[in-house]
């Protein structure tokens, strides 16, 4: 049974996710110092498959050179995010935040994966950046959505990259197709489920009227 561990790392108070099973694990987006995830880990007889990111902004990748280095997993992200890694929204250092660690991640694309023996979509979910990912697994019911969507909200869309119209179609065809009981880890704050952002989040009104 795949289980989910939730940790707030980071100046911006970022969701890190690990998922686990049988002894192996994958972590989603470590945005901060990585210790607290790495003594989970290891008290529990957990090694690392793979380090996953949603998107490559620098609150969501302060621990992933370090957390590769201590366990060996390879980084997996959008090709199409690499540009952000040559900017502050990717290296970090400016308005006091400190800067990321450098790191080399291995391209990842939308489709099906087996992730610690279950089935893993991801999805291409951009809008807030144009590589940004959405790991969902349907047999659990869960999708990791980084910061394309929140509770009763959606990313920031201001950003080199971004774009509101290309996320709310993403979130549209990609995240409100699914079952209405899925529930939504969001990159910072509160889980939610897609049923109930289609019929309460705000930026989506005119949309659930239509449907």
């Amino acid at each position: 049974m795949l289980k989910v561990k939730i940790f707030t790392l980071g100046p911006l108070g970022t969701n890190c996710y690990v998922l686990f099973s049988d002894q192996k694990a994958v972590v989603i987006d470590p945005g901060g110092d990585p210790e607290e995830v790495i003594s989970f880990l290891e008290d529990n007889g957990l090694s690392v498959e793979n380090i996953f990111n949603t998107h490559l902004h620098f609150d969501h990748t302060y621990g992933n050179a370090k957390l590769s280095q201590h366990t060996g997993a390879s980084i997996l992200a959008s090709e199409k995010d690499r540009f952000l890694l040559d900017s502050e929204l990717g290296r970090g250092g400016f308005m006091d935040f400190p800067e990321v660690e450098p790191f080399g991640f291995q391209r990842l694309e939308p489709g099906t994966l087996q992730v610690l023996g279950v089935e893993c979509q991801v999805l291409e979910t951009p809008g807030h950046t144009p590589g940004s990912l959405s790991f969902y697994f349907p047999e659990q019911k869960i999708v990791f959505v980084g910061d394309l969507l929140f509770f009763r909200s959606v990313g920031r869309t201001d950003f080199p990259g971004g774009n509101l119209e290309t996320l709310k179609n993403a979130v549209k065809e990609k995240i409100f197709t699914l079952p209405g009981e899925t529930i939504v880890y969001p990159g910072h704050g509160e889980e939610t489920l897609v049923k109930e952002e289609k019929l309460h989040n705000p930026f989506f009104v005119q949309y659930n009227y239509l449907s």
